[in-house]
């Protein structure tokens, strides 16, 4: 595992336009450096086996691979759906988004949890919360999502529908990018009035497949070339409880508005209750050891590299994750071979040449590097 490193220059590779909400664990920096690895292997199918908002899925399936996408939200489902199963075209969208745009706003469920008055820019209300949208757009928040309900819209449609209103929303919220807690004053981004536009969807060459499941679940039964594999992480605060932030809490309303389903709440932020630590537990956020002194998110990953069937596996992690970098290390070099490694400095937005395992081993320490793994399976 010390030997030499082959490793790419720090040159821009042109990739095609993704589109996503703001999200904690998005990919968008690293999506040329993923395209430039996978072009290093013939694969012409790849499982994007934790998709989040699918900006990679996306950016996988418009340079021309099939593309199998995977998340266990309801809302990384609804993009799936709306950018990858695309089969109309975009003009076709035209009247159902100018329609929903019309719609007359109303009081419901959602304007009673999340919509606040300005006062005077502070976004602290009544009930002593602080909330994420201002009331105009909760309003239309709530007259548009009981209309798409009610037209009875085919699947595809009404993830467009759904996508256009979270792309929406996600414009003029009240939040740094998150809903496990909203700003203390109102953004200026939130005095705006929320307009539905027709996503950017594309044209797919393939048949691509769509899962909503724990990925293992269906890691044993999902054959490709290459999977792209970025698990969620945790804190490396050992005295940190499992995770007081999992992304299930980040992004509860979204849960919300896909499912329409006004579930019990809890906390400041109104979350549901289902995204509680206890009932969104995620094995690959788990601080914890094993009895034998492992790291608890570390067997994870190791678990599932040796289940991933393809040859090829592209593993994406940040130094500020649970796992410690060289038991992560361990975990690879009893499942393959790394082939190249990248490693993206976000703090100073630069791709670092590391040409020795020692070497990322020893730099990992950083909370701003995000590395990319290509490992080629035993």
């Amino acid at each position: 595992m010390g030997h030499q490193m082959n490793f790419f220059d720090n040159d821009v590779l042109d990739c095609p336009s993704t589109e996503g909400i703001k999200y904690a664990g998005s990919k968008l920096k690293m999506i040329p450096h993923i395209l430039r690895l996978a072009r290093k292997v013939s694969a012409t199918t790849v499982f994007d086996g934790f998709s989040g908002t699918t900006r990679v899925s996306q950016a996988f399936a418009q340079s021309g691979y099939r593309v199998i996408s995977n998340d266990i939200a309801v809302w990384s489902e609804i993009f799936a759906t709306c950018y990858l199963l695309q089969h109309k075209p975009l003009h076709e969208y035209y009247g159902l988004i100018d329609h929903l745009n019309g719609i007359r706003p109303i009081d419901g469920w959602f304007t009673e949890h999340y919509g606040g008055l300005p006062n005077d820019g502070v976004s602290v209300q009544r009930d002593g919360l602080k909330k994420p949208w201002q009331i105009h757009n909760t309003r239309k928040l709530d007259a548009i999502r009981q209309e798409i309900e009610r037209l009875n819209l085919d699947i595809h449609d009404k993830s467009v529908a759904i996508a256009s209103l979270i792309l929406a929303l996600d414009q003029v919220d009240n939040t740094i990018g998150h809903y496990a807690s909203y700003l203390q004053n109102w953004s200026t981004r939130s005095y705006n009035t929320m307009v539905l536009k027709i996503p950017k969807m594309f044209q797919n060459e393939h048949r691509n497949l769509i899962y909503r499941e724990d990925i293992f679940n269906v890691v044993d039964d999902i054959v490709a070339d290459i999977a792209y594999i970025d698990p969620p992480y945790g804190s490396n605060n050992e005295k940190m409880p499992p995770s007081r932030v999992r992304y299930a809490a980040y992004y509860h309303i979204w849960k919300s508005i896909c499912l329409f389903d006004c579930p019990e709440l809890f906390g400041k932020a109104k979350r549901r209750k289902d995204s509680s630590d206890i009932e969104s537990y995620s094995i690959f956020e788990d601080f914890r050891k094993t009895s034998d002194r492992h790291d608890v998110s570390v067997v994870a990953i190791g678990s599932l590299l040796s289940r991933i069937q393809a040859r090829w596996i592209i593993l994406s992690y940040s130094c500020g994750g649970r796992a410690i970098a060289k038991r992560l290390q361990d975990a690879i070099a009893e499942n393959g071979h790394i082939v190249d490694i990248v490693a993206v400095e976000y703090k100073r937005n630069v791709m670092s040449n590391m040409t020795t395992t020692k070497e990322w081993v020893k730099n990992s320490v950083s909370p701003n590097v995000e590395l990319l793994f290509l490992i080629k399976k035993k």
